[in-house]
């Protein structure tokens, strides 16, 4: 559409009439800024659009109160969080440490002898007590607990584990958190 001098003018002159509409829905004058601003915008590059001899106002309060509700719908689905607090609780641990701890720590438990890979399962991972173990096993309760001392000392030392501090995330990820959870960065200087 060739630019015409009237069609700007108008659009110029309903700028203060749109403000005051935007003040009347959002009820904030800098937000009603915003709105008016994006609107003369969309109108402006929208210009095509216009049928010229339609009331131009009319298309402008459209196109502002749709751009309005656009946003809150838009809104709705956000979470405000200016200062960081909520998107730090959604931090996770790198999951290619994990892929990689947990192939490592597959091929130490098939290094185990079977009696100590089979007690440390059964009290381990399926969370049978000590004397339930031992009846599944057919052994001493005793037996039971040796082995899966034995097989917890060998994955320790195949897996490099000294203390509970090299379980879980490496020492520049637990840095990063640390420093998430007190509300820095997580850079270094």
């Amino acid at each position: 559409m060739k630019l015409n001098p009237q069609i700007t003018e108008e659009m110029l002159k309903s700028v203060r009439s749109l403000r005051a509409f935007a003040v009347s829905l959002c009820g904030r004058t800098d937000l009603a800024d915003d709105l008016v601003q994006e609107t003369i915008v969309k109108a402006w590059s929208n210009l095509d659009k216009f049928e010229e001899g339609t009331n131009l106002q009319a298309w402008l309060f459209t196109i502002l109160r749709n751009h309005y509700y656009s946003e809150i719908r838009k809104r709705r689905r956000e979470i405000e969080d200016v200062e960081g607090r909520y998107s730090a609780t959604l931090a996770t641990h790198p999951a290619q440490y994990g892929h990689l701890d947990m192939a490592d720590f597959k091929a130490a438990m098939q290094k185990l002898p079977d009696d100590q890979r089979e007690a440390l399962i059964l009290v381990g991972a399926s969370g049978f007590s000590y004397e339930d173990a031992a009846k599944i096993c057919g052994v001493a309760i005793g037996t039971i607990k040796s082995r899966v001392n034995r097989a917890r000392t060998h994955l320790a030392k195949r897996l490099n584990i000294e203390s509970t501090a090299d379980i879980g995330p490496d020492h520049t990820s637990e840095a990063t958190f640390s420093q998430l959870r007190q509300g820095g960065s997580g850079k270094s200087d």
